[in-house]
């Protein structure tokens, strides 16, 4: 065998062996390729039916919202027609119901006193040797 015989022939082997290396890397590669393939259809296939719960689970609370908004806004403006009418019940009723208390006050006054504006006679009392007598006797032992 001459020199340039054996030289091909270690370049017949290198490139066998490298070949191998390639194929075996390439089988490799085939199986991870297909793993993940597989992988990403099973995420897809749970991904799907998660992401239309979520979207029907949005909807309902876009429903809910505007309910509440609805809710919001009449009870605005139940507290707007309250405040208005409690603001005219006051300015109505609060004068002469203010007039009515001073001059129930001052009759009650009134009464509460004599005609000369002594306190009544429930009110004052005159001791005498340990008892009370009351008004009426006292007018007359004065009188």
């Amino acid at each position: 065998m001459s020199g340039g015989e054996v030289a091909g022939i270690l370049v017949a082997v290198f490139w066998a062996i490298l070949v191998s290396f390639l194929a075996l890397a390439l089988a490799r590669l085939a199986q991870v390729l297909k793993a993940a393939t597989k992988l990403v259809a099973d995420v897809t296939e749970q991904a799907v039916p998660l992401l239309a719960d979520a979207s029907t689970t949005v909807r309902s609370a876009r429903t809910q919202l505007d309910r509440v908004d609805a809710i919001a806004s009449d009870v605005q403006e139940v507290t707007s027609n309250a405040s208005a009418l409690s603001s005219t019940v006051a300015s109505t009723f609060g004068g002469p119901l203010v007039k009515v208390a001073a001059f129930g006050y001052g009759v009650r006054k009134a009464l509460g006193r004599d005609r000369d504006g002594a306190p009544r006679a429930a009110e004052r009392r005159t001791v005498i040797v340990g008892r009370t007598v009351p008004a009426a006797r006292r007018r007359k032992q004065k009188g």
